[in-house]
């Protein structure tokens, strides 16, 4: 059973829904201290809970605003364990992983010297909040329980829903969530997933092992420098500075100024171009046959990167798979999705019956939906242009809502189903593997409906994997055993189009040795490709160029 509670028997608060009385002991949800903009130059943010390439990247976005920042290390065993030993019995997987290891954090804090009146006073934790229909919306409550029970009670925990709530006293905000910090939150996730994704693509193939992440950290720190002058380089002149003052007029051109530089970034293209020659110099060999999984399932456990998901993506490389994970920006766009799936149907209710607000809302939303998507396609041709742009919601939402219906959230709603789908008719991958927690409501729905879209779909090789601390080998050994399936079908892929090519492995080595430029890094399939394999789409590509002599 979900224990949605999340809150401490010990944590001495209450909630009173109809106003507090002396005697009343029903819980309050606890009032913290309010983070101040006075608070900015000796606090620092710590974060975390995505994986190492994002964080670097949002580290460079927030210390480019004007904080002080330091992103979490990945949770490890230890990070479980901490976790347990100070929150409540049956939390979810990524609550222990993410709790604990905030506390751990500070608990190492404290053993170099610090005491916890400064750690409570200097530092502060940001993470995003939800209502949840699952233990996610308990997420905050347990920070709080985990902190007071280990020591630390008090410690500030800010979330992104509520940050209008920091200035209650009058004080002006020290986390000032306006327009800048979200277009550096959107910058940040889009250059993690590219760099992530980019080295997906690589690394199973490198003739050097290790050459890809050693690649791939160059890259971050051109981007981590690139972020800090891109946002330097937004500078104002006396004409600005008049427009800007006006009523009316002046939000107007501040805002479009912004996201002028947001569309434009020169400094990041050009971090961006950097990475790609880098990474364009690696050695690969990508006639090695390899089955493509695709990852999918609860929003953490697929994306962590270490024993949150037993280290399954790099398990899934030593196996001698390529591993396609899923974007963050996915779920932001997701996001956008969702809030004007909401518009349409509070449209005609009381208080949402002015059409033009409705059409104002739906005009500015799916705006800030196409502006991300041009950022995102601009920067990926920047890198080489190999990463596809993310599916479309509503090619998602036809394909998942027949089986799951497409308004109901919690989790990644839909989409673990839809992706799935989507990935077998369009050819994506020979193999879906979904990632959760042990117990995870939303996603246990999703396995539910996947019986039904696996008889529907027969040729798709679906397995589901529950993350726990434990239980780690028998995880590996069912992949395993879902792997040796995977490959055969992409050895069979293989075969057929190197036959089709009329072409032998021999002659196709041999023009690779005369041409050792077709063996670069970044290698874009054909548009329309209905092999799933790289190294069936490589020959393919090969085989074309050999017939038209180049």
């Amino acid at each position: 059973m979900d224990d949605c509670s999340g809150f401490s028997r010990n944590a001495g608060h209450h909630f009173h829904p109809a106003g507090p009385s002396s005697n009343d002991s029903r819980f309050q949800r606890p009032a913290p201290r309010p983070f101040t903009a006075q608070e900015r130059a000796t606090t620092t943010l710590l974060f975390g809970g995505l994986t190492l390439k994002h964080e670097q990247l949002l580290k460079a976005a927030l210390e480019s605003l004007g904080y002080r920042c330091e992103h979490l290390p990945t949770p490890d065993l230890a990070a479980l364990q901490t976790g347990k030993e100070y929150s409540n019995n049956g939390q979810c997987n990524p609550t222990y992983f993410t709790v604990g290891n905030l506390v751990k954090y500070l608990q190492q804090l404290q053993e170099s010297g610090l005491s916890r009146e400064r750690i409570i006073d200097e530092y502060v934790f940001l993470t995003a909040g939800s209502c949840g229909p699952c233990r996610f919306g308990m997420y905050e409550a347990e920070y709080h329980n985990a902190l007071q029970n280990a020591g630390f009670g008090g410690f500030r925990v800010l979330l992104f829903q509520q940050t209008e709530g920091y200035d209650r006293e009058g004080r002006e905000a020290g986390l000032q969530t306006d327009f800048d910090f979200y277009l550096s939150i959107i910058h940040s996730v889009l250059l993690g997933d590219l760099l992530n994704e980019m080295g997906y693509q690589i690394r199973p193939y490198e003739v050097t092992k290790g050459a890809t992440d050693r690649a791939l950290e160059r890259c971050a720190e051109i981007l981590y420098r690139a972020i800090g002058r891109h946002h330097a380089a937004l500078v104002t002149n006396r004409w600005t500075d008049l427009l800007e003052s006006l009523p009316l007029l002046g939000p107007i051109v501040n805002t479009s100024r912004k996201l002028n530089r947001f569309l434009s970034s020169p400094h990041i293209i050009g971090g961006l171009e950097q990475c790609r020659e880098i990474l364009s110099r690696i050695e690969v060999d990508r006639t090695r046959v390899k089955p493509l999984v695709q990852i999918t399932g609860e929003f953490w456990a697929q994306l962590t990167e270490g024993d949150g998901n037993f280290n399954m993506l790099r398990f899934l490389e030593r196996e001698g798979a390529e591993v396609r994970i899923n974007p963050v920006s996915t779920w932001l766009l997701y996001v956008f999705w969702d809030i004007k799936a909401g518009y349409r149907e509070r449209f005609g209710l009381k208080g949402n019956r002015n059409p033009l607000r409705h059409l104002y809302r739906m005009a500015i939303i799916t705006l800030g939906e196409r502006l991300f998507l041009r950022a995102y396609s601009r920067f990926s041709e920047a890198l080489g242009g190999s990463i596809k742009e993310p599916v479309p919601l509503n090619d998602l939402k036809r394909l998942g809502h027949h089986y799951y219906h497409s308004r109901i959230t919690g989790g990644e709603g839909h989409l673990e189903v839809a992706k799935s789908i989507h990935a077998v008719i369009n050819h994506d991958c020979h193999m879906v593997l979904s990632l959760k927690p042990f117990g995870c409501m939303p996603s246990t729905q999703s396995d539910g409906v996947m019986a039904a879209v696996v008889s529907d779909y027969p040729e798709m090789i679906f397995l589901p994997i529950e993350t726990a601390g434990e239980g780690e080998i028998n995880a590996h050994s069912r992949v395993q055993m879902a792997l040796g399936e995977a490959y055969r079908k992409a050895q069979v892929e293989f075969e057929q189009v190197l036959q089709s090519t009329d072409l032998t492995i021999s002659e196709i080595e041999e023009y690779l040795r005369r041409h050792p430029e077709a063996n670069r890094a970044i290698f874009s399939p054909p548009r329309g490709s209905r092999w799933a394999g790289s190294a069936a789409n490589f020959i393919a590509s090969i085989s074309r160029r050999m017939k038209k002599g180049t």
